[in-house]
């Protein structure tokens, strides 16, 4: 474990320490922005927690890869459990012993919301920036909510009326992506500047997920899938950005040693948005990349597998009929959702060929456009407004007020 090297008695008194942990490539991108927000206020802040590319370009301390907490579904979680709990053991350990001014959770509840309640019950204010999908299942999970987070951050404009209808402090910031993406993409702006051929029709996004065992049961599939649409559409071009080094090169030696048609793929490291700027649809793992892709305003395939019993587990606790975030946030099925048995490569390939042929574009179009209005928010003043507040429950708490 790596430790700061200048302990919490030698740093500069004006500026607020606050321990932050967030899972994933989202969790990344929205520590990234969160951080940015706060430095607007507090200039000098320090961050130190756990951490992915963006929050360390941000000037963050990150103490464990976060690759670490990349995992998903029961059975994946199980496999990893022992060491999950070692380093939440050791990041309590040193949060309680360096006495944040705040810490704040983002995403990652089953590993955040233990962590944050241990802290809470020590004094320490807590913040947990993603509510869980508890309008989705696990409804019950509210309660440790409340027991662990001083204040919740909403992204969904469905979550603030639950929370407080429990009497949990939250507050409503939007979706960082809604202000950060254009309500009207630039289409062939985004294909110049990834150097793609003016002839390429079409040009189809595939995004296995942003975990390695994501891409390890989804990425022969959708190569597959891929290949199948060739025979339909021969001058495709399949953009193919990973969120990671060890997604990048993993899904590189899937088309290295099973693709027939290595030459139609195009991998990035990173680049996502522009890549669904410039595409015409995309085949997307289940998750924020489906609000992404929603929020450029681009048809898409909805697909995941997992684990059978993983895929059990999570449906029998499920209270909507969707799992992508464009259905579930429009309230009725915008795309095709096609998971488990039903992700064959034949049915996704036509799928994506119904998708790419679509009459009712321009209702779908319409119907992300409204997703994008209710998302807009200022997302940075509502997030330092949240960090001000809780600055001054630990002020007082240190006064004995």
């Amino acid at each position: 474990m790596v430790f700061l090297q200048q302990p919490r008695a030698e740093a500069a008194s004006h500026a607020p320490l606050i321990g932050i942990v967030a899972g994933e490539a989202s969790g990344d991108l929205l520590g990234a922005g969160f951080i940015e927000a706060v430095r607007s206020r507090w200039p000098d802040a320090r961050f130190v927690g756990i951490g992915g590319p963006r929050m360390l370009a941000a000037g963050m301390h990150t103490l464990f890869p976060q690759e670490m907490l990349a995992v998903r579904g029961y059975v994946e979680v199980l496999r990893r459990l022992p060491a999950l709990l070692r380093v939440r053991r050791r990041l309590g350990a040193y949060f309680l012993r360096e006495r944040p001014d705040v810490f704040v959770g983002v995403d990652a509840p089953d590993f955040n919301l233990t962590l944050e309640r241990r802290l809470k019950a020590a004094g320490i204010a807590t913040i947990h920036y993603v509510s869980p999908s508890i309008w989705a299942w696990r409804g019950g999970r509210i309660r440790s909510i409340g027991k662990a987070a001083d204040r919740v951050l909403a992204l969904f404009p469905m979550e603030p009326p639950l929370y407080k209808a429990a009497g949990i402090p939250v507050t409503y910031v939007g979706h960082p992506l809604a202000s950060r993406l254009p309500m009207h993409p630039d289409t062939p702006g985004a294909r110049r500047s990834l150097r793609i051929d003016a002839l390429a029709q079409p040009v189809v996004v595939l995004m296995p997920g942003s975990r390695l065992a994501e891409v390890e049961h989804l990425g022969l599939l959708f190569i597959r899938t891929a290949e199948r649409l060739l025979d339909q559409h021969p001058e495709a071009v399949f953009l193919v950005p990973m969120a990671t080094r060890p997604t990048f090169e993993r899904f590189r030696w899937l088309l290295r040693f099973h693709a027939r048609r290595p030459d139609r793929f195009q991998v990035l490291f990173g680049h996502a948005h522009q890549a669904l700027e410039a595409c015409d649809a995309a085949l997307i793992a289940s998750g924020t990349a489906t609000l992404e892709a929603a929020l450029l305003k681009k048809p898409m395939v909805i697909s995941y597998r997992m684990p059978w019993l993983s895929y059990q587990l999570m449906r029998w606790r499920a209270y909507l009929p969707w799992v992508g975030l464009p259905n579930i946030l429009a309230g009725r099925q915008v795309v095709p959702e096609l998971l488990q048995r039903g992700a064959t490569e034949e049915a996704l390939a036509e799928a994506l060929a119904q998708q790419l042929a679509n009459p009712e574009r321009e209702a779908q179009r319409a119907a992300f456009a409204e997703i994008h209005r209710a998302l807009l928010a200022d997302t940075q003043t509502a997030i330092v407004d949240a960090v001000a507040s809780s600055l001054e429950r630990s002020r007082m708490a240190r006064a004995g007020m």
